[in-house]
């Protein structure tokens, strides 16, 4: 009978160990990817398929991307059905590896746009952008094809020559003529 009670504890501790196994599996943190769709980030082709839908227009992203290395890239459509203003496309790139290295793209309508203070710079194509740092990041914002653009990367990781290179990434930016360019006032 001894031996009996024996043989029953290591069994119910196996028992046991594994449902601990098994409740800290389901108790894991979201992976890289993860924690991005957890707040709402798809494919970047996916959100700009979802914001030229919602403004009936085409976007144009930057054809040159920022020098520092990415692992991942993410895009994000934001509609503001409260106050029908913050409708927003948001791109990012990151570095699982180097959570630093973060180059961030923000589109939104020029009809909602934000005004902000900066350094003014003349880009190639005659339009102007301002540049200025806030919250760890160099920012530069423009606009083209009536949508106003927002270019960020974190300060850093960016480099001495942060304006000149956030120009060059903003004059990367294809013009639209015609029934595709956003007119929505």
């Amino acid at each position: 009978m001894t031996k009996k009670r024996y043989l029953l504890i290591p069994v119910i501790v196996v028992l046991l160990s594994n449902k601990g196994i098994y409740a800290a599996e389901q108790n894991s943190p979201p992976s890289f990817e993860e924690g991005y769709e957890e707040v709402g980030y798809t494919s970047i082709e996916e959100a700009v398929e979802e914001f030229e839908n919602h403004f009936q227009c085409k976007v144009e992203l930057p054809e040159m991307l920022s020098p520092i290395s990415f692992t991942h890239q993410f895009g994000r459509f934001f509609e503001d059905k409260r106050y029908k203003v913050n409708d927003n496309l948001g791109i990012m790139f990151v570095n699982e590896d180097h959570r630093k290295n973060i180059y961030k793209i923000d589109i939104r309508p020029v009809h909602n746009k934000i005004i902000f203070d900066g350094k003014e710079y003349v880009l190639q194509y005659g339009g102007e952008g301002i540049y200025f740092d806030s919250h760890n990041f160099h920012f530069y914002v423009f606009e083209k094809n009536n949508l106003q653009y927002l270019l960020g990367i974190h300060q850093e990781v960016s480099g001495m020559k942060t304006p000149d290179m956030l120009a060059r990434i903003a004059d990367s930016v294809k013009e639209i003529q015609g029934e595709n360019e956003c007119t929505i006032y």
